[in-house]
């Protein structure tokens, strides 16, 4: 019952919400900036790990192991919490993240790394979604959206500073530090979760679907791994890649089967009966296919093409970054405003398909001024639809489906970045392959042969000729990729057009003082 009075029910007045609430909030906020922060200050500081740990060959396992154990065990957790309560799962996966960090500090080789970041992997599984679902317990879907903007500017702040703390945490304390830093942030929020929040407590009658979680592993792990290895450590034709599709294929379709079956499916497949939840479920792969790509390829774009260094590039991502941060504050409070939000996924689509148009005309000779302009139109877009999605999915669900709502939404927006990464890379490396060869011949080709994303120090021992070439490459490399994301972003625009714009639950801004006071009431005891 104290269930569902914390989501029939909440104040709308910011600053009578008791402390223990905004405690609460705070250390959701510092739980997502663990989970988003992770992968963007290791991957600055993965040059030093391998001059100290060696390895090199095995050094993309380091990000591979984590992402594979995040995305496999995100629909896990999101039951555990439906089954179980959601507290107790969500401290879980906090202390089994701590503990990979720790143990990622202290390993003594490359091997070690690996198989420490897969545990810290598997607690980063159950972040995201514990965040995203505890929001969906305590705030009316009404309120939900300025707080879930709040989100998406942890995300951008996240995104912009990671690199940078990265580098002078590497830089003044050594790299085992990136890993060590999140124990005292994570042990902040996990004692501020222990005493304030409480949350009704849990105790389903049948087992977890351990067949389920089995096949959805394997499926899930298939997939992320031909996405990772096709068209680099093997060709998209290989044996090694022909057999994990079959294998990821055949998985995911027993589980689709088993999931009509089991007594408790992982993922119940009742919830995609909603037009809603299905299309918002599209939409969200789309934009992680979009977002992802874009933010691998315009760093790469501004240090080959325009000269930045490895650090501005990161800086020189702020116009879209920014644009996003503000779109989506905007777009939260509008819908806490009016409960309206069908012309934010909308607008967001069309947006986000003239951005990556527009980025798409990118040249050797493009200022950077107008690639940032080019980088805040795609945010804008990005930022009408990061927190949308997960808004309406949740509203479109019983509250006993909150859990696998936010996982299944997670997770669908993880394997679009992972497709969108290993398309666009391919389309991308393909692309400046054939332009080396055609501009700087054998050379070239030869340049290019091991990789077509060249590092800073590679690019400068390049003779002038063939630097130049390597720019129109990347320049050229770069249309491709991003024209491919403007026609996928299309689906956006189209699925956007058949929301059904239902009714968000909750009250709005013009409740009366007698309502507000029941509500405070109510949240305070579910807090």
């Amino acid at each position: 019952m104290a269930d569902t009075q914390a989501v029939d029910a909440v104040d709308t007045d910011e600053e009578k919400q008791p402390r223990s609430v905004r405690v609460v909030l705070l250390a959701l906020m510092l739980t997502m900036m663990l989970a988003m922060l992770d992968n963007m200050i290791v991957g600055t500081a993965m040059p030093t790990i391998v001059g100290e740990l060696g390895g090199l060959q095995h050094l993309s396992w380091v990000v591979t192991a984590y992402t594979l154990a995040t995305a496999a065990s995100t629909p896990i957790w999101g039951k555990l919490g439906d089954m179980y309560g959601r507290k107790g799962a969500f401290m879980s996966s906090i202390v089994i993240f701590l503990i990979g960090s720790a143990l990622s500090g202290m390993a003594q080789d490359m091997g070690q790394l690996i198989g420490f970041r897969a545990v810290q992997g598997l607690g980063a599984g159950g972040l995201m979604v514990g965040v995203m679902a505890i929001i969906g317990d305590l705030i009316p879907p009404r309120e939900r959206g300025k707080y879930q903007g709040m989100m998406a500017g942890i995300m951008a702040l996240a995104m912009i500073g990671g690199p940078l703390i990265g580098g002078t945490i590497t830089d003044n304390w050594g790299w085992r530090w990136s890993f060590y830093i999140n124990l005292p942030l994570g042990a902040v929020a996990l004692t501020a979760i222990s005493i304030v929040l409480h949350l009704p407590k849990k105790r389903a009658k049948t087992r977890i679907d351990y067949l389920g979680a089995a096949l959805l592993t394997v499926g899930i792990t298939s997939i992320v791994l031909v996405t990772t290895w096709g068209g680099t450590e093997y060709d998209w034709t290989s044996p090694q890649i022909m057999e994990l599709i079959g294998l990821g294929v055949a998985s995911l379709v027993g589980f689709l089967f088993w999931q009509t079956k089991a007594a408790e499916p992982i993922v119940p497949l009742h919830i995609f009966r909603s037009r809603n939840f299905t299309l918002m479920s599209v939409i969200g792969f789309i934009t992680g296919f979009a977002m992802f790509g874009a933010t691998l390829f315009l760093p790469l774009y501004q240090q080959a093409v325009q000269g930045a260094s490895a650090t501005n590039s990161g800086l020189l991502l702020l116009p879209m970054l920014g644009a996003m941060l503000v779109t989506s504050m905007v777009a939260g409070r509008v819908t806490t405003n009016t409960g309206r939000y069908k012309i934010f996924p909308i607008v967001g689509g069309v947006l986000m398909v003239i951005g990556l148009y527009l980025l798409s005309t990118m040249d050797t000779d493009t200022t950077r001024f107008i690639s940032g302009v080019y980088m805040a139109v795609l945010g804008l877009g990005m930022g009408c639809l990061m927190q949308v999605t997960m808004l309406v999915a949740q509203n479109s669900v019983e509250m006993k489906d909150m859990g696998v709502a936010s996982s299944t939404t997670t997770l669908l927006r993880t394997l679009g970045s992972s497709f969108g990464v290993a398309i666009m890379g391919a389309l991308f490396n393909h692309r400046v392959q054939d332009v080396m060869a055609e501009r700087a011949g054998a050379l070239g080709a030869k340049i290019t042969e091991q990789s077509a994303q060249l590092d800073a120090a590679s690019l400068a021992k390049l003779p002038a000729a063939a630097r130049e070439a390597y720019q129109h490459a990347v320049s050229a490399g770069t249309h491709s990729a991003f024209v491919l994301g403007a026609a996928v972003a299309v689906i956006v625009v189209v699925a956007s057009v058949f929301v059904k714009e239902v009714a968000l639950k909750g009250s709005g801004p013009k409740q009366d003082g007698a309502e507000g006071d029941a509500a405070m009431a109510a949240m305070a005891e579910s807090v």
